[in-house]
């Protein structure tokens, strides 16, 4: 199994969580996002993923996973111990919105794909796009902050799903400047995910591509 990342990547850093909250090894491959104008956009990468998005998981060598849903979903059923979604239906559900709110309304809005289309096209100012990413970072964030729990991780006293969503966002949150305290209970997951094994080997910081 081979994981083509980026450190900065926060899909790629949901999937390292993942793998090592599941104690899955897998050979890292780096794909560098800026350098030589984005080796993602280079033909031999484009080969294994067409979009030229990180992260993709190659099984082997004929099956490629791409996007960071359809692999945390795949790693989910293929290696269900520990369980990253909890058995009861509702809870499941309750589970996915959250990750749902990262991974598809705050997340790609300040990927750098769109932010560049507001450089390039609307002409933003840094000033314009910073207000841009706080916008949505911080609306989706407060609608996060009401559907977590009071205690423990976002869904209980485990790591799962919700949290390989949230953490990486706080990550590119920090990165961007945004406020965050007015989110106890998601400074709350932080903390905690700060002193977790799986989280801390995931981190970006220390992984080896990082700059």
């Amino acid at each position: 199994m081979k994981l083509y990342t980026y450190w900065r990547s926060t899909s790629s850093y949901r999937v390292r969580i993942a793998l090592a909250l599941k104690n899955i090894e897998a050979e890292q491959a780096f794909v560098h996002l800026v350098r030589n104008g984005g080796e993602q956009n280079a033909p031999a990468f484009r080969a294994i993923n067409p979009q030229g998005r990180v992260p993709a998981l190659a099984l082997d060598a004929q099956n490629v996973v791409t996007q960071s849903p359809a692999i945390l979903e795949y790693l989910e059923e293929a290696y269900p111990n520990p369980a990253l979604l909890p058995t009861d239906h509702v809870q499941r559900a309750k589970v996915r919105a959250v990750a749902s709110i990262i991974g598809c309304d705050i997340h790609p809005l300040h990927n750098v794909g769109p932010l560049n289309h507001l450089r390039k096209t609307f002409d933003s100012s840094e000033q314009d796009v910073a207000a841009w990413i706080a916008t949505w970072v911080g609306q989706g964030l407060a609608a996060v902050e009401a559907l977590i729990g009071d205690e423990g991780f976002c869904f209980g006293s485990e790591p799962g799903m919700a949290d390989i969503y949230l953490v990486p966002q706080l990550y590119a949150a920090r990165r961007f400047n945004v406020p965050l305290e007015a989110y106890p209970r998601i400074l709350r997951v932080e903390k905690l995910a700060g002193e977790h094994e799986a989280f801390r080997k995931a981190h970006p910081s220390v992984q080896p591509d990082a700059e």
